[in-house]
């Protein structure tokens, strides 16, 4: 469908994922968007911005849920957001920034069912960065100049929103290695040598493709 490489970077709270997703895209010369998605959704379909950041990464209730996934199957585009909920116009107004994105240029997407939305993307590595729980909690402590039972209390929670959030809307389970192509702890390399394996891998799968 599209010969644009395309990395998407699911993650786990603390593991560094967008830090590490922002060094692949540094190196490869493309860009990486990770909240910067929410202003161009919000571009896009005409919605306030505020509404993305309040809806992001999260998952609504069942009834929307497959109100949603019907209304996408048909496919729905900006001009048809104006009668459906505005969780459903949030989703599909991601989604559908996510295959724009994908459709101009190589880039490196963080999170927001990505790797999903882009399954008909044959160029698409999808990739999700674990941590060890210690480093995890560390780095979040320091980011967020948390204390150690804050710190671990607020990677808990964030993770179990990510969590639902694409179990909800995806085929998937999140963190499973059956849903990427890849799943690596940053925890081992550090950032720097985790994103060198990341482009390594991404463009093996490119050759591959291509050889094909």
């Amino acid at each position: 469908m599209n010969g644009n490489m395309v990395i998407t970077i699911g993650r786990e709270s603390g593991s560094g994922g967008k830090h590490i997703g922002q060094l692949v895209a540094e190196r490869l010369g493309i860009q990486c968007y990770d909240k910067e998605l929410l202003a161009l959704a919000a571009k896009n379909s005409g919605l306030c911005e505020e509404i993305f950041e309040t809806h992001d990464e999260k998952p609504t209730n069942s009834f929307l849920y497959s109100l949603v996934m019907d209304t996408y199957s048909v496919g729905y585009n900006t001009t048809g957001y104006v009668d459906i909920p505005l969780n459903q116009k949030v989703f599909l107004a991601q989604f559908d920034t996510i295959k724009k994105l994908a459709m101009e240029g190589p880039c490196v997407i963080v999170g927001r069912c990505a790797d999903y939305a882009l399954a008909d993307f044959p160029n698409t590595t999808s990739v999700f960065i674990t941590g060890n729980t210690e480093n995890k909690i560390q780095a979040l402590m320091e980011r967020h100049n948390l204390p150690q039972d804050k710190a671990k209390e607020y990677m808990v929670k964030t993770d179990k929103k990510r969590a639902s959030y694409y179990n909800y809307y995806s085929n998937k389970k999140w963190g499973s290695s059956k849903s990427y192509d890849i799943c690596i702890n940053s925890s081992v390399l550090g950032p720097e040598k985790t994103a060198d394996i990341i482009i390594e891998f991404a463009k093996k799968k490119q050759e591959q493709l291509n050889n094909k």
